[in-house]
């Protein structure tokens, strides 16, 4: 068992090691080792349409992991009121979510964004003041950010309340008691206990939201993501400033990965609960 499991991780994680190897070639071509250097990550951080790319999406990553914690956050603390039979339909809907493919996520999104906004530009032109030329609903930065925020949030919904049903429920209780308000409750009793699960679930969305390629592909319409960037440089061939792009996007999306998952251990261990 134990050689089976190494063998697992090393075809998991050899093919990655290959590509940060690769881009510290000092050649021109990515398959051929020529020594050692740093070029290409000076070049890749120089290419004017990289950091575009880059900026749309972090720009996209931040908007739909606050879209998708606020909503996400709302969303476990209400469904812990509910119980029975509505309960486990809500429970199965979050992991369907989670669990359905990413190409189906695209397609299916990709049709009803298009279908609301040929419904909805007609009727914007015919209620727009004559004269003015009406707002047209486009497939865009929006379009991106709805998409990834909807799938970030059944994330941060089960992370957010994982850690509300662990959380000591009669320090809530000894707050009502003393005659706080719910919102006071929330505020100074809740939020404090269950805060390190919303930071992990914004770490989270944001970064399946920057890596994200196959649901952005669908809605991205003339916007360009770091991701799509890199599979339309790879059409052409691989280089090592693609393998550079690709080790500087896995190093930070390791970081924030353990950085999400040292605050959810921290914050079972201080709050006593189980960790999402």
């Amino acid at each position: 068992m134990r050689i089976y499991a190494l063998a697992v991780y090393l075809f998991l994680y050899i093919p990655i090691a290959v590509i940060a190897v690769f881009s510290f070639n000092a050649g021109r071509y990515a398959a051929q080792l020529q020594g050692f250097s740093t070029q290409w990550y000076g070049k890749a951080l120089a290419n004017p349409f990289v950091m575009e790319a880059l900026q749309t999406s972090v720009t996209v990553a931040l908007a739909a992991a606050t879209l998708a914690t606020l909503a996400g956050t709302m969303a476990a603390l209400a469904l812990q009121g509910v119980t029975g039979r509505p309960r486990v339909i809500f429970d199965a809907l979050l992991y369907i979510a989670v669990m359905v493919p990413g190409i189906v996520i695209g397609i299916s999104t990709l049709i009803a964004l298009v279908t609301v906004f040929d419904w909805l530009n007609p009727l914007l032109a015919a209620l727009w003041p004559a004269g003015w030329s009406a707002p047209q609903l486009h497939l865009g930065i929006g379009s991106l950010i709805a998409a990834h925020g909807l799938f970030a949030m059944a994330l941060v919904v089960i992370i957010v309340r994982a850690r509300v049903a662990g959380m000591d429920r009669s320090l809530i209780e000894a707050s009502a008691d003393l005659g706080a308000t719910p919102w006071g409750t929330f505020r100074q009793v809740t939020l404090p206990q269950i805060f390190p699960a919303i930071l992990a679930g914004f770490l989270l969305s944001f970064t399946f939201s920057f890596d994200d390629f196959i649901v952005a592909f669908f809605v991205a319409g003339s916007e360009t993501t770091l991701p799509i960037y890199v599979f339309s440089s790879i059409r052409r061939g691989v280089t090592p400033e693609i393998n550079a792009i690709g080790t500087m996007v896995l190093a930070v999306s390791l970081l924030i990965l353990v950085v999400a998952q040292s605050i959810l251990q921290r914050g079972q261990r201080k709050g006593g609960g189980s960790a999402a």
